[in-house]
């Protein structure tokens, strides 16, 4: 059987009864509309979907999966977006998120909006913007070891909680402090209302054009969130002293989301690790260089509504606004 003219990937959140419940609904709603879905292979059989509808196709998780997709439809919180849009960045497509989760900030729309969702993808009433993403770089012993990319944040953490973490940083390729700390996260605008702001850093709005870089509870008398500009390259240089004997090799592929860990030899004690959108990892022995960068592709995200972003910060972190008039 072909698959319609139309298709979408559908990902969903495993575990949890709602978002089967819904994937159940929407996949239903979108192949009456003679719209073609296709579900990964992993949460079909995590979450026993029966996936019955005739235009429903279950498909392998690699970047196929995307390929012919006109947008990927995401059921969950932010995390489970940030798994969409490994996918989605790909092929360029467009991704729609509905929130399961307490806050997600990623998603357009709430789980009783569904049936607006579905109606609004149908009818391709939607708006796309694109959200700049991070490239990141990371060397050691003067040769490359691995290099990924991030959507939210990059950030450069202790690996041992009785340990701090001995970093220098640079912005342009000039140094600017060295801190002991539990680590240093860069992020996009995007992400300044994820792990950046929990650590202290500023709210950036979406269509500002920046780099972030907040220190997570550096013991410096300078060390606050900085703002730079799209254009700099942001560098951590881990300085922990620590002699790295070897260094095996490590691959960090972008395309299929994927990381190996390289080996460290002796001398690995107070090392850290970089995680980037909380999903790929890589372990920093001494001596690690971590380049971070404009990413070269953008992640395209479809939205429903123009509402303003201030609007969205008042919605998410239910804040206090009674009282306030409109300027008339």
């Amino acid at each position: 059987m072909n698959e319609s003219e139309r298709t979408v990937l559908l990902i969903t959140h495993t575990g949890r009864s709602e978002a089967r419940d819904a994937a159940r609904k929407v996949a239903h709603w979108l192949s009456v509309a003679g719209i073609g879905v296709r579900m990964l292979a992993p949460e079909v059989e995590l979450d026993r979907l029966e996936v019955g509808e005739p235009g429903s196709w279950i498909v392998p998780e690699d970047r196929h999966a995307v390929e012919g997709c006109e947008l990927v439809v995401v059921l969950g919180g932010d995390g489970t977006l940030l798994r969409g849009a490994e996918l989605a960045r790909m092929a360029d497509i467009p991704l729609l998120g509905v929130n399961l989760g307490r806050v997600g900030f990623l998603a357009e729309a709430e789980l009783e909006d569904l049936h607006e969702v579905v109606e609004r993808i149908v009818d391709q009433r939607y708006e796309v913007e694109e959200r700049m993403t991070l490239d990141v770089q990371v060397t050691a012993g003067g040769r490359l070891v691995g290099q990924t990319w991030a959507l939210n944040e990059a950030s450069v953490e202790k690996r041992s909680r009785e340990r701090m973490l001995e970093v220098l940083v640079e912005v342009d390729g000039r140094p600017l402090s060295r801190w002991g700390c539990d680590g240093v996260i860069c992020a996009t605008p995007t992400g300044s209302t994820a792990y950046a702001f929990s650590a202290g850093g500023p709210i950036v709005w979406p269509g500002v054009e920046a780099l972030l870089l907040v220190p997570i509870s550096a013991h410096a008398l300078f060390a606050r969130p900085l703002v730079a500009a799209p254009s700099s390259m942001l560098a951590i240089n881990v300085q922990d002293g620590a002699v790295v004997e070897h260094l095996a090799g490590v691959s960090m592929d972008a395309s299929a989301g994927t990381t190996e860990e390289f080996e460290q030899g002796h001398g690995h004690e107070g090392s850290g690790v970089l995680w980037c959108d909380g999903r790929r990892t890589l372990q920093l022995p001494a001596g690690s260089r971590i380049e971070v960068r404009r990413g070269e592709r953008a992640v395209r995200l479809a939205r429903l509504h123009q509402a303003p972003f201030t609007d969205r910060l008042v919605a998410k972190f239910a804040l206090p606004v009674e009282g306030w008039r409109a300027i008339r």
